[in-house]
């Protein structure tokens, strides 16, 4: 969040990052002290040695300095003079159980208090630091909980008093599960001496931070036992692994060896960059230089990039979108904008801008297909995409590409922000549960990121084949993200690659959006079955990063405390949804559960109380969810919660019922449509169709033979979903709406490199038609459960039933016949000889020994060879045996 700072002088969150006077300030800071106490018995050096140590400071490329008590006002206008902000630590008895003592507490309130009014409103001011490293065993003793909240008191008697000042609380790893909702930005103390566990750990901080800036309040290491060529070394990768994970910026332990600690000087660490006369050791010049070179390191080239952003209709906003693509910091990159098809000045408004392309559909098209009509006109080496209704931040492109090319990723996300200016709708549809969010595996690889923030090789997207062009509003994302990761790829996750996202304003726009997203589910479902829950729900491996709670959570928080306490890294395991809840607010309990029992509490009164406590459980559900809900402090209104409320129940009925009337409609083109003479001939002589067999003379292997299928499957226009690891059929193909059809191919590899091609047919009902049949059943049982089973019309009812059966198997039937007749169709043109019909083997007389029921099977073996017009050495010699078992060939005119 961006905090309303009126004084341009005082440095403000923006984001994942800091802004100052209107731009980016990353944190390159020093902890100076504690040192000596000057004349004044003040905690810092004399100020004739505080300007000097300034200005060292200042040549070393620093703008903050961490100091760990209050500072007196002419050190804080020493710190202006010198371009420096300061980030100060307030003491007070932390290292105690001070929750256990009200005098202990109020201490504390006094202590922040009064550091508060000393630096309120001061440009000096970075940030105060309200408590600085509690120790985890006091934490364990007193509760995360509660210690979370007295930080958060405590920040607030800071936001009283000062309401632009930032704030925020010094943790380090063995506290890490600690929690402060109030905090503007996360400050960690992380001394880690090896370059991956480094970066990893950053990797999970960012994950914590989530959707705030992250900065390291300390890291440094001691010369005095590791050596001093060892620490200019380790700072120098440090300060680069910092600012390159995306951090806002990293405080150095410490400018000197000086160290001043429970009233005496300590003289066995040296952590300084200087020694105690401010002599610069070998690591204050690789400070200065890593200092001068942060933000931006060099990338490993700058491939250029293309710019999708598909648009329709988006005129609103559309503006602030381009105005922010224009000023990123990327030297190599286009924009292009597809109009598809918009009625609003969205055309126009694209045109005024010199560095965008313009592509124009002349109808909406949807969105797959604008963002392939983006690809195909994209000159880049990675293609990134974006919304009409986000604004990027600067440096988006370049966490991107840096994100791909220092990871094997095919694609790179990042995550989506509620922009300031926002509204407080905006800001409640925020929390409520749909929106878009990525989904992560670990801390750096993602399952699923959001389309609104995407960046994708060019050649992957090539082998794709791009975005489907079936998902018109919605799910284009899920879909290619899901097959990238069949394809084998991997999907990366940069937290400092962020766009700003305005949401839906108006609770209709929401629950238009939530319509969208449940035909797109409809649509995902049919392409991806396996990765959706028997009532049409996604499974997804990893876990979603959203401000929206997915429903009720009723298991605290989970924390790795280590034996006896003394973890040094002390993990959060958060809480789930209770999925038996979440299924009180969806639209299958409303509808098979809560109207049945409103049905029969008609007739049987005895059961309105449970028809009454069905109908009321998804209202308790989503006050309960909007009273979790963790809505921006600064969004809060008194209707927000209500609302929240509203949403969580509309939510899953709207998304519900579009996603069931996506799967009951028609959804393929259906294959009657294609049939041709042949096929009508073959319905009229076939006598068996769910097996075919090719023989295959030509070199042509099984795979060769599917392609071929997809590709006359995707020019007649049928739709069909190949296998994607996980299935035990090659194709299924969707015929019309009541049946579908699963292929399945094997090659039998015979002598003289010939094979035998096999196809296997199975149809079954389509979700439609067992929704058909079994609404017709529990009709036909509530019947009989109201009137018994006497009559006569039971009867009637159980020969529709019957009817129905027979009928939707006849469509199952039909569906086999045209695809064997397509399936033969492909294999003429791949001249492959098709094999007619097996019939069965010959009876076999019971009491026949087993070695004659294999000879009589060899016969069989023998006349198939007769009766295969194209085999030139005998089906018998391919299949049953060797040469000598050759029945006598007939010539080829009894052929």
């Amino acid at each position: 969040m961006v905090a309303a700072v009126t004084n341009p002088l005082r440095v403000s969150a923006d984001g994942k990052f800091f802004q100052l006077r209107g731009q980016k300030f990353y944190v390159k800071g020093i902890a100076y002290g504690p040192v000596v106490p000057n004349g004044r018995g003040e905690p810092f050096a004399s100020p004739g040695q505080v300007a000097r140590d300034f200005e060292h400071i200042r040549d070393l490329g620093a703008n903050v300095v961490r100091v760990y008590y209050p500072p007196p006002r002419w050190l804080l206008d020493e710190a202006v003079q010198h371009e420096l902000r300061l980030l100060i630590d307030i003491p007070w008895s932390q290292h105690v159980c001070f929750l256990d003592s009200a005098s202990g507490r109020e201490d504390a309130r006094r202590a922040i208090r009064q550091a508060a009014q000393i630096c309120a409103s001061h440009p000096g001011v970075f940030a105060l630091s309200v408590a600085n490293e509690i120790p985890p065993d006091v934490v364990r003793w007193s509760g995360a909980r509660a210690v979370a909240d007295f930080i958060d008191e405590l920040i607030d008697i800071v936001k009283g008093i000062d309401s632009e000042c930032l704030c925020t609380y010094g943790n380090y790893p063995p506290t890490e599960f600690l929690n402060s909702k109030e905090a503007d930005f996360l400050c960690y103390n992380v001394y880690l001496h090896h370059p991956k566990p480094f970066r990893n750990y950053l990797a999970r901080l960012q994950m914590i931070a989530d959707t705030k800036p992250l900065v390291l309040g300390e890291f440094g290491i001691d010369s005095l036992r590791e050596g001093e060529a060892r620490q200019a070394e380790m700072l120098g990768w440090q300060i680069e692994s910092v600012f390159s994970a995306g951090l806002a910026g990293g405080i150095v332990y410490s400018y000197t060896d000086e160290w001043f600690r429970g009233e005496v000087e300590i003289f066995d660490w040296a952590f300084g960059l200087t020694r105690r006369n401010r002599e610069p050791k070998p690591a204050f010049g690789a400070v200065q230089e890593q200092f001068g070179a942060a933000p931006y390191y060099p990338l490993n080239g700058y491939p250029p990039v293309s710019v999708v952003v598909a648009c329709y209709n988006g005129a609103r906003t559309l503006k602030v979108c381009l105005e922010s693509l224009e000023r990123l910091y990327y030297p190599d990159y286009e924009v292009i904008v597809v109009d598809d098809g918009s009625t609003d000045s969205t055309a126009q408004i694209a045109a005024s801008f010199n560095k965008v392309r313009l592509v124009k559909h002349p109808k909406n098209l949807g969105l797959s297909t604008a963002r392939n009509t983006g690809i195909a006109a994209a000159r880049g080496e990675i293609v990134a995409f974006t919304d009409a209704d986000c604004r990027a931040d600067q440096d988006w492109l370049y966490y991107l590409v840096g994100g791909l090319q220092n990871r094997p990723f095919a694609a790179m996300g990042g995550p989506n922000l509620l922009p300031p200016d926002d509204s407080c709708v905006a800001a409640t549809v925020m929390v409520s549960p749909g929106g878009p969010s990525h989904v992560m595996l670990t801390d750096q690889l993602a399952e699923h990121i959001p389309g609104c923030n995407m960046a994708i090789y060019r050649w992957a997207l090539d082998e794709l084949g791009g975005f489907d062009p079936v998902f018109r509003r919605a799910g284009d994302d899920v879909d290619v993200c899901w097959r990238l990761q069949q394809m084998g790829y991997k999907i990366g996750f940069s937290p400092a690659a962020f766009v700003w996202h305005y949401r839906r304003s108006t609770v209709a726009d929401y629950l238009r959006q939530q319509r969208g997203y449940g035909e797109a589910e409809a649509l995902l479902v049919r392409k991806h079955p396996a990765r959706f829950s028997w009532f049409g729900g996604g499974i997804w491996h990893g876990r979603i990063y959203s401000a929206a709670k997915f429903g009720v959570v009723l298991r605290r928080p989970r924390i790795y405390y280590g034996l006896f306490g003394s973890g040094f890294f002390q993990s959060l395991y958060r809480g789930q949804p209770e999925f038996p809840l979440l299924l009180l607010t969806s639209l299958e309990h409303q509808v098979l559960v809560t109207l049945p029992l409103c049905v029969l509490a008609v007739a049987f009164p005895f059961l309105a109380p449970l028809a009454l406590a069905s109908l009321l459980a998804p209202v308790a559900m989503s006050i309960a969810a909007a009273v979790q809900a963790e809505l921006p402090a600064k969004k809060r209104r008194f209707w927000s919660r209500p609302l929240v409320a509203l949403l969580f129940y509309l939510q899953p009925l709207a998304r519900g019922w579009a996603r069931y009337q996506g799967r009951l409609s028609p959804h393929s083109k259906p294959l009657s449509a294609h049939e041709n003479l042949d096929s009508l001939t073959l319905k009229a002589r076939a006598r068996s169709f769910r097996n075919r067999g090719y023989w295959v003379e030509n070199g042509i292997d099984r795979l060769g033979f599917l392609k071929a299928v997809l590709e006359e499957l995707d020019k007649e226009g049928w739709q069909s979903r190949t296998d994607e690891g996980w299935n035990n059929f090659d194709v299924e193909i969707a015929g019309n709406r009541w049946s579908r059809l699963k292929l399945i191919t094997v090659a039998e590899a015979h002598r003289h490199g010939n094979r035998l091609l096999r196809c296997r047919l199975s149809s079954e009902w389509t979700f439609l038609a067992k929704t058909v049949f079994f609404v017709a059943l529990g009709g036909e049982l509530l019947g009989i459960g109201f009137w018994g089973a006497t009559p006569h019309w039971h009867w009637l009812l159980l020969a529709s039933l019957a009817g129905l059966v027979w009928w939707l198997r006849r469509q199952c039937r039909d569906l086999e016949r045209l695809v064997a007749a397509f399936l033969d169709a492909v294999a003429k043109r791949l001249a492959l000889i098709k094999i007619e019909p097996v019939p069965s083997p010959p009876a076999v007389e019971k009491s026949q020994p087993t070695a004659k029921k294999w000879l009589d099977w060899r016969q069989w073996f023998r006349w198939m060879g007769r009766a295969h017009p194209g085999s030139s050495d005998g089906f018998v010699d391919l299949v049953a045996g060797t040469d000598s078992e050759v029945a006598e060939k007939k010539p080829d005119e009894d052929r």
